[in-house]
């Protein structure tokens, strides 16, 4: 992703042009769109206010930022979550990832089964190679792993991602 030029560059353009990728990667770090929101808003204000002018990737500084606002969210909502997930008998309503489309609505669903199902590192590294537009080196910085491991997470996810949407694919 290009760097915001403060000369032509207003903080809606580059969100508009940017926006939606980081709040697909946010996504797979929260429990809901508006927690995704959230922290993706709150990483993207520090950066524009304080960070801009530091030079380098904004998009790795951007992921490293709301990666760690997610976590943070995680750990004070846990508690909180727990309770509300008793108090409902258990069930909890998962919300899609992507955007509902009218054709082939099928097709995300599936989709979002089979990410839901990859392991964690696995989904991360899945989400941060496609929709974050990250190298795996720069994936490897922003999780702390080697890049040979990162790239062997993302390999065994594209196998299981293909196994299973085969399947799907075969079913229909």
């Amino acid at each position: 992703m290009d760097a915001p030029d403060s000369h032509h560059d207003s903080w809606k353009d580059w969100f508009l042009r940017h926006g939606p990728r980081l709040l697909a990667c946010a996504r797979q770090w929260t429990r809901s769109v508006a927690d995704a929101e959230d922290v993706v808003q709150e990483a993207f204000v520090r950066f524009w206010r304080r960070q801009r002018s530091l030079g380098g990737d904004p998009t790795a500084l951007l992921l490293l930022s709301i990666r760690r606002s997610a976590v943070d969210l995680g750990r004070s909502s846990r508690r909180r979550a727990a309770r509300e997930i008793v108090a409902d008998g258990g069930w909890t309503e998962a919300e899609p990832i992507f955007q509902p489309q009218e054709k082939n609505d099928d097709r995300r669903v599936a989709l979002e089964a089979a990410l839901a199902r990859l392991s964690a590192d696995q989904r991360e590294v899945i989400v941060l190679k496609i929709w974050g537009e990250r190298t795996f080196e720069e994936i490897g910085q922003l999780l702390g792993l080697s890049p040979h491991t990162v790239a062997s997470r993302y390999r065994y996810a594209l196998q299981a991602l293909r196994r299973e949407l085969s399947s799907v694919a075969c079913n229909e």
